[in-house]
């Protein structure tokens, strides 16, 4: 018998409208004692002319010796004449049994064996057996591969049960069901002709059942069940009450739907547009964290992305959601990724995949900042810029700009032994400086460099002018005395005082920080003082002191002719 005579089909609505798929009852071995069971996950064989029971048991079964339970389930009277136009009804569960492979492990994750048993956990290679359950933990990724070449990505916090991997026969199409309980999947089933071939995935609320495609399916705390396809199309069942004789949907390629909690099926609607990731071509990193900002989407409610190894995105280092367009991830190894980003709808609906690769350089690592402070003034000709040393490193890079982009720098020196380099050639103005660390390589014309340091911002500007003497203006000689100068807006100054003796300061009798350009005094002994003056300017620095102003405090004792008094020595005469 020629089994490509066969015309077969999957009573598929039955099968989506379940709610779960337990043993069935023809399980039994002797087909005399195997009691008649309701028509379920079946195969509808149309009878052809010349067809046996175990021919059919050879072609759907590879078992010919099991023909009588399917004399048994179709209660068939004569297995070597059967009827041209009837149907005989194929178990599924009657084939011959696959396993999945684990191909991509990122992270923790288990599986509990069909049956029971204690949970193992997951390592790539390792076979799934038909009834197993994944556990894929917090920030874990797992990709599974079925006998047919259909990949599984199992995301992070999500179960899924491999309830059904069978065989038509002993090469023909992939039967399978899977059964996720919570989190997230995406699935590639690889076109091969074969209109046989079945693959479901069910959710407490929903089943899918699809055809050579590539699509994802997703359960959130709430219960809601979303799918969005990108290729093939994907056809979507309620289980759930009234909705589950509702016919269910048919999504297209760059179409979704979310199904409510109480089994209500949303409709069809487009998918959003992929977000822009074409500029992301080397993207500089800290060594803590991955960040990648994006161009926000009109639309997105929020953003999935992933971060892989490969373009198909089936060994998947990180993954996460995000409120807005700012990526953010632990750090990963230096090298080049594939990233890709799904902006969500207001249902939470994945929209179209924006994807490109990005390179991550993070090592060596960048020294620290030690001076100056985040937009500290420097004085021309005296600042200096200094870093932290870095353990096993060579040699530092130190660069200046104008603009936080880096676009044309004034300063950049490289192969520093010291973090540190010197600004007295540098004009006032507003910069910005990064730090990067360097090691060598074999090749001694270059360098190993890793990133740099997050800019910061200093300015260069030139120290407040001096206080000329001349125009430090006095009005001495009586008890009441009052200094004053010429400022510019927004100055502050410090005034010293000592005696007049004492050039050098070395016993400052006042020492004060005023507002204004001006002093006065009525408490000072007569005698004759020194005075000087700093300018504190609105930028943070400082003059130098101007020269020293004598001033001389009088008793309030005048001659006849209204002069103070003084002393052979000429100091103010006081009074008795």
């Amino acid at each position: 018998m020629n089994p490509g005579r066969h015309r077969w089909t999957l009573r598929a609505t039955t099968a989506l409208t379940l709610a779960g798929f337990a043993g069935l009852p023809w399980a039994a071995t002797d087909a005399r004692t195997a009691p008649e069971a309701p028509q379920r996950d079946e195969i509808a064989h149309t009878v052809q002319q010349g067809d046996t029971l175990e021919a059919l048991a050879r072609t759907y079964l590879n078992a010919p010796s099991q023909w009588p339970l399917l004399q048994v389930r179709n209660k068939v009277s004569d297995p070597r004449r059967l009827q041209p136009g009837s149907v005989v009804w194929i178990p599924v569960r009657l084939q011959p049994s696959e396993a999945a492979t684990i191909a991509f492990v990122q992270g923790q994750a288990t599986l509990r064996p069909h049956g029971g048993g204690a949970p193992v956990p997951v390592a790539p290679g390792g076979r799934v057996e038909e009834g197993s359950v994944l556990q894929v933990g917090p920030d874990a990724f797992v990709a599974v591969k079925l006998a047919d070449g259909t990949v599984v990505r199992v995301r992070a916090r999500s179960e899924l049960q491999l309830r059904q991997l069978r065989r038509r026969g002993r090469a023909g199409s992939l039967q399978s069901v899977l059964e996720m309980r919570s989190g997230a999947v995406e699935s590639t089933i690889p076109p091969n002709g074969e209109t046989a071939r079945r693959f479901e995935l069910r959710t407490p609320r929903a089943v899918t059942s699809v055809r050579g495609t590539r699509y994802s399916v997703s359960v959130n705390e709430a219960g809601q069940t979303v799918a969005s396809v990108l290729d093939g199309s994907v056809a979507v069942q309620s289980r759930q009450g009234a909705a589950a004789d509702s016919g269910g949907a048919l999504l297209r390629p760059g179409q979704g739907l979310a199904v409510a909690s109480d089994g209500t099926l949303g409709a069809p609607r487009p998918l959003l547009p992929a977000p822009d990731t074409g500029h992301l071509v080397a993207v500089p990193q800290d060594a803590g964290t991955v960040t990648i900002d994006l161009p926000a989407l009109a639309g997105a409610a929020a953003y999935e992305a992933q971060v892989a190894y490969d373009a198909d995105f089936t060994k998947v280092l990180r993954h996460g959601r995000f409120a807005d367009s700012h990526l953010q991830w632990p750090t990963l190894e230096d090298g080049t990724y594939y990233l890709a980003v799904r902006a969500l709808d207001d249902a939470g609906i994945p929209g179209l995949p924006g994807v490109s690769t990005f390179s991550l350089k993070t090592r060596p690592v960048p020294p620290l900042y030690q001076q100056p402070a985040p937009g500290t003034v420097l004085p021309t000709g005296a600042g200096e810029l200094r870093c932290t040393q870095v353990p096993g490193v060579s040699w530092y890079r130190i660069q200046v700009a104008a603009d936080p982009e880096f676009t044309q720098t004034a300063l950049d020196a490289q192969r520093l032994a010291d973090c540190r380099l010197s600004l007295a050639s540098l004009p006032a103005g507003r910069y910005f400086w990064r730090t990067a660390s360097q090691l060598p390589t074999p090749a001694l014309d270059e360098v190993d460099q890793g990133p740099f340091a997050q800019p910061q911002p200093f300015t260069v500007a030139d120290r407040p002018g001096t206080v000329p003497l001349k125009a430090l203006q006095a009005q001495d000689g009586d008890p009441a005395v009052r200094v004053h100068w010429p400022a510019q807006p927004g100055q502050r100054f410090r005034l010293q005082l000592a005696a007049a003796a004492d050039p050098a300061f070395a016993d400052v009798l006042h020492d004060t920080v005023l507002e204004t350009p001006e002093w006065a005094a009525s408490h000072l002994a007569p005698g004759e003082y020194l005075v000087r003056i700093q300018v504190l300017d609105p930028t943070g620095l400082q003059s130098d002191f101007s020269q020293p102003r004598l001033i001389r405090v009088g008793s309030g004792i005048r001659s006849g002719g209204g002069l103070p008094v003084s002393t052979s020595d000429g100091q103010p005469v006081s009074r008795p």
